[in-house]
């Protein structure tokens, strides 16, 4: 392949997509949590390619506010005339020892290693990226001569019966020199059915100037296929989904079904774990040596050590959990909450911006918020660390070895010292000190005759 610094890609993304049967730019729409023409662009980058530039229209400002790349140029296509006409709106800042690699903003699985071939075909002018199809309708036809080398592409709508037998066709994605493609396109006419500035018409005008137009072909269709509607986006989203339960597969992960996992970012990972059905991973996560994730979870930008427990219906948010922990079942670690070694977090517990220390357990209906938790603290059900006053969040802090009884509020800022104990049902408004038992109750009291309400008709 040429060198990469001499690289310029093109990404047409102005698309409107009208079958989309939406609001939002088609290239926004999502597959595996990122919009469409982010995963070309991320493609993209792993060639180091000297510009990447995308070509923009209806609602641009959508598409530039949500990808909000600064390595991208932004070109607008202020009338949508046909793709040879969107090509030629980045004539200007291309130059003519670049090699041009055209791709579009909804076709979004394309591979590197495809990608990378084509540029090596296209070295000495132009390569075309084709598919053979069972059912080319809807397609431009590879149409070739006898001696088997590119004569054209002809669109379906210009084609003859016998030119629409053909079943190679044009996936679209082109590489080509500079100085060859702003020469052609300068040539473009719109004399065809749709009036359109066909890019395919370059073939045939490479072909009329002797260059052989070299072609290549991906490993499955799936890779150069687009998206017109939701009933293609949602075929691309299992297809990329199988993929990445394969690869994971493959490296060390036993899935309970490959079907129903969702991978919606990058996942790193130990070998020797079991996932569930339904499980999502989001963002950037980390999974160690041994880890079980139950049923139902979803785990994002988190970092799970070695020999953890995850179950069912648990979620991670921005949160880590220490080696040989366990979470849940339907406990939910919010933003920076960081569980140290041999933790347990148990069912309908909630930890938002806590640390907690090795050893403690939280087991039952409890929040812990913006707190700093000591090791070997057993927090009883039901117990809440009260630390919004209405305007202001306030930390609490609880000391090594300290045992909160159920039902406690601990009203924070407060301080639990070290082996304090707090009985259950306790609210606790100030600081404890060490090897203290606080313990807050109102006598109790029998009220004789006392109604409840009933309900009003």
């Amino acid at each position: 392949m040429m060198n990469q610094s001499h690289i310029n890609v093109v990404i047409l993304a102005a698309g409107q997509g009208t079958r989309m049967k939406s609001d939002k730019p088609k290239v926004l729409h999502e597959l595996a949590g990122a919009p469409l023409v982010q995963h070309v662009i991320n493609t993209s980058k792993e060639l180091k390619p000297k510009y990447i530039n995308v070509v923009y229209g209806h609602g641009g400002e959508q598409v530039q506010e949500i990808i909000n790349d600064a390595d991208i140029t932004w070109i607008l296509q202020k009338e949508q005339l046909g793709t040879g006409h969107a090509v030629a709106q980045v004539s200007d800042y291309l130059n003519d020892e670049e090699l041009v690699l055209i791709l579009y903003g909804d076709v979004p699985l394309i591979h590197i290693d495809t990608l990378a071939d084509l540029l090596n075909q296209a070295a000495d002018g132009i390569a075309l990226l084709t598919v053979h199809l069972d059912n080319p309708q809807g397609y431009g036809r590879i149409v070739r001569d006898k001696s088997g080398k590119v004569k054209n592409i002809t669109e379906e709508k210009d084609a003859t019966d016998d030119v629409k037998k053909i079943h190679e066709v044009n996936t679209g994605i082109l590489a080509v020199k500079a100085n060859l493609l702003k020469n052609w396109l300068s040539q473009l006419n719109n004399n065809n059915a749709q009036e359109e500035y066909y890019l395919t018409d370059v073939i045939a005008m490479a072909v009329k100037d002797n260059f052989t137009v070299h072609t290549t072909q991906p490993d499955n269709e799936f890779e150069v296929m687009g998206v017109n509607n939701r009933i293609q986006l949602s075929e691309l989203e299992r297809y990329y989904q199988k993929e990445q339960a394969n690869r994971i597969m493959a490296a060390g992960i036993t899935l309970a079904d490959p079907a129903r996992i969702d991978i919606r970012g990058k996942l790193t990972h130990g070998k020797d774990i079991f996932i569930d059905i339904n499980t999502v991973i989001e963002g950037n996560v980390s999974i160690g040596n041994n880890v079980s994730i139950g049923a139902n979870c979803v785990i994002k930008d988190s970092k799970i050590a070695d020999d953890v427990t995850v179950l069912p219906m648990s979620i991670l948010d921005n949160a880590s959990v220490g080696k040989g922990s366990k979470v849940g079942p339907f406990a939910r670690l919010r933003p920076g909450a960081v569980l140290s070694d041999n933790t347990h977090i148990g069912n309908f517990v909630e930890i938002k911006k806590s640390f907690i220390g090795v050893g403690s357990k939280i087991n039952h209906l409890t929040y812990v918020g913006d707190s700093l938790v000591g090791k070997n603290v057993n927090v009883g059900a039901g117990t809440i660390t009260c630390n919004y006053d209405g305007a202001n969040k306030h930390q609490t802090i609880i000391e090594d070895n300290v045992f909160i009884g159920s039902a406690t509020q601990l009203v924070a800022p407060v301080k639990i010292g070290k082996n304090a104990t707090i009985g259950a049902g306790s609210t606790i408004t100030t600081d404890v000190n060490e090897g203290e038992l606080a313990i807050t109750r109102v006598k109790q009291k029998s009220i004789s005759g006392w109604m409840r309400p009933v309900k009003k008709q």
